[in-house]
């Protein structure tokens, strides 16, 4: 039987129980520091999952701002189980890998135009594909 910590930095405790030693509520980690909301972007390795959020940087140069995309590492514990897609909130803890120092703390909502996205971004690369696939055998026509 394993309890469930209080972390301490206004999250609710999962409803789900895991066995994880990296979970801050099932585990020994501790969750202190810096804590961002963001798009989980792959979660494809086993426990990891790549979170992903776009903010503004100021350019004094031209008092212009532009787009700046961060991506982190992050724990996925098994008791929140986060899939891609999913609006998620981090906070850092101790390095648990050579890159990952950031563990999910909650999921805070789906993400509905996450798919609809990814389909649009699938569909354009198949038309890439097959214009450069036409472009070739037009060049291979040319030369016969």
């Amino acid at each position: 039987m394993s309890r469930t910590r209080n972390v301490g930095l206004e999250t609710k405790n999962p409803e789900n129980v895991c066995k994880d030693k990296n979970c801050p509520f099932h585990g020994q980690l501790k969750v202190r520091g810096k804590q961002f909301t963001g798009r989980i972007v792959s979660d494809k390795m086993q426990k990891s999952v790549i979170v992903e959020w776009v903010g503004l940087k100021y350019i004094p140069k031209y008092e212009r701002y532009k787009k700046v995309r961060t991506k982190l590492k992050a724990h996925n514990p098994t008791c929140i189980n986060a899939k891609e897609g999913d609006l998620v909130r981090i906070g850092e803890c101790r390095p648990l890998s050579k890159t990952k120092n950031f563990v999910i703390m909650n999921v805070v909502g789906k993400l509905e135009k996450y798919a609809l996205e990814k389909e649009a971004k699938e569909a354009g690369k198949k038309r890439e594909k097959v214009k450069e696939e036409q472009k070739t055998l037009t060049k291979t026509e040319e030369k016969e």
